[in-house]
């Protein structure tokens, strides 16, 4: 048996130790190589990696505009995804990655600015890794996670995820930029004024509220209303999968008609760039489409938010597209099936000291049942279990009017109250339009003189039926 590498799956500082580019610092983005922008906040001592016009076409009217931005007319060109080529050159100075354990912490040369690297990747000794055009996947999923807490956080200031807050406006007034948003001393207390997207606290209890009673089909994604504080106006505890759906699902909709059209427009954008990013199709024009967009997308938020809320997870987002285009779906390349994964192989461990040999004798145990299972009669609980809302059983057996056919099961414990006549009409007029065994008689009735409303003729026409048979 022969196998290849095509790829690795992994989060962003997993991106580290397999490519051997760090990832931290003015040259995080392992895409953008050297020419990675960023720039180091004084007071917010974090890099901040603002500069999406660089990827905008050549004739566009934001390069010159230095009063929205960062200051500055940009002038640089978009940065060339080095080819594997290219990243050997960079390479030849380092020596290889040496494996084993060392007495002393190994130390790095380092790059005096000139790149990021390590030391060189053990994958380099595949005589054909060079030649792949991706050697190391993006994570989408961290990637939504970690965009949707930056807004989340922002919007609801939040306490410890906010990136507006008293050291991001004094880099502002570092910077020059926005002189409307620097902060005054008054009374021996730091004051700063807010931003567009500053909500007050009845907009935050608007959209705490609109996400607090939010329902979704079952199975769609988790209870996030039980993440909604609504008396403390906040949001806590959201999974990554929770993440997912308010980013490109719910977010626009709780924040419509609560902050500024600029503001919705272009986090909106955001969302529909991810919802299509993340469909189960993919068409070429449609990833141009969006390669071409999310460049003009992240210029917008750049104009409205500050420096601090641009980490190197929203520069990657700029990468996503062409990743897309050359991987395929990212159902294929993200961390969700990974994780849920290590989640099974984590409970295998029942001896801490021996972790590896834990997870291969529980494995083996798990294929042993799951083996033994196919064999044995009867269901063996955990290993063959029937679906939640399983009904084939009453489906075999069931020989009534076809629109109940499936058998429904409540979201919540059972509840039940008398209808009203006009309640109990309208439940009696859908059951029958949309049983087949009624359609003859829609059909009789388009051919009849129509000189009865239809709702009522429809009515004593199928009833007289129905309790005649």
């Amino acid at each position: 048996m022969r196998a290849a590498l095509l790829w690795t799956i992994n989060d962003f500082p997993a991106y580290a130790n397999l490519s051997r580019w760090s990832t931290k610092g003015a040259l995080a983005c392992p895409l953008c190589n050297k020419d990675t922008p960023s720039t180091r906040l004084r007071y917010g001592r974090k890099f901040s990696y603002m500069g999406a016009r660089r990827f905008l076409s050549s004739n566009h009217t934001w390069w010159s505009n230095k009063r929205d931005f960062y200051g500055k007319v940009e002038r640089r060109s978009a940065p060339e995804i080095l080819s594997g080529k290219d990243v050997l050159n960079q390479l030849l100075t380092l020596e290889d990655m040496k494996f084993g354990k060392t007495p002393k912490k190994r130390k790095y040369k380092k790059s005096k600015g000139i790149h990021n690297w390590r030391n060189k990747s053990i994958f380099f000794k595949l005589p054909y890794w060079k030649n792949n055009l991706i050697r190391h996947n993006l994570d989408v999923m961290h990637i939504e996670k970690n965009v949707c807490d930056n807004i989340i956080g922002t919007l609801l200031d939040i306490e410890g995820k906010t990136k507006d807050n008293l050291n991001a406006r004094h880099d502002l007034k570092e910077m020059g930029i926005r002189s409307e948003l620097h902060p005054t001393q008054r009374d021996g207390r730091w004051c700063y004024p807010a931003a567009c997207y500053s909500l007050s606290a009845d907009e935050k209890s608007k959209v705490c509220k609109f996400l607090k009673m939010i329902k979704v089909p079952n199975g769609y994604s988790s209870n996030i209303s039980r993440w909604v504080k609504s008396e403390d106006r906040k949001i806590y505890g959201l999974k990554s999968h929770d993440s997912h759906i308010l980013l490109e699902q719910l977010l626009p909709l709780a924040i419509r008609g609560v902050v500024p059209n600029n503001v919705y427009d272009a986090i909106t954008e955001l969302s529909i760039f991810f919802r299509e990013l993340c469909s189960k199709t993919l068409r070429v024009d449609v990833l141009d489409q969006l390669a071409t967009q999310i460049p003009i997308t992240l210029s917008k938020l750049e104009k409205i938010f500050l420096p601090a809320f641009f980490d190197v997870m929203v520069h990657l987002v700029i990468h996503l597209p062409r990743e897309a285009k050359l991987g395929g779906p990212v159902q294929y390349r993200w961390m969700y099936p990974i994780e849920r994964f290590l989640r099974t192989l984590k409970c295998y461990v029942r001896n801490r000291n021996q972790p590896e040999g834990s997870i291969i004798e529980g494995y083996i145990v798990e294929e042993s049942i799951i083996f033994c299972s196919r064999y044995l009669p009867g269901n063996v609980k955990g290993y063959d279990r029937m679906d939640k809302n399983y009904e084939d059983d009453h489906i075999k057996t069931y020989s009534g009017l076809s629109v109940f056919e499936r058998k429904g099961s409540p979201l919540l414990r059972d509840a039940s109250r008398n209808l009203e006549e006009l309640e109990r009409k309208q439940a009696h007029l859908y059951v029958l339009r949309n049983c087949e065994e009624v359609q003859p008689f829609l059909r009789e009735y388009e051919q009849s003189n129509k000189s009865m409303n239809f709702d009522d003729w429809f009515f004593d026409r199928v009833s007289f039926y129905c309790l005649s048979n």
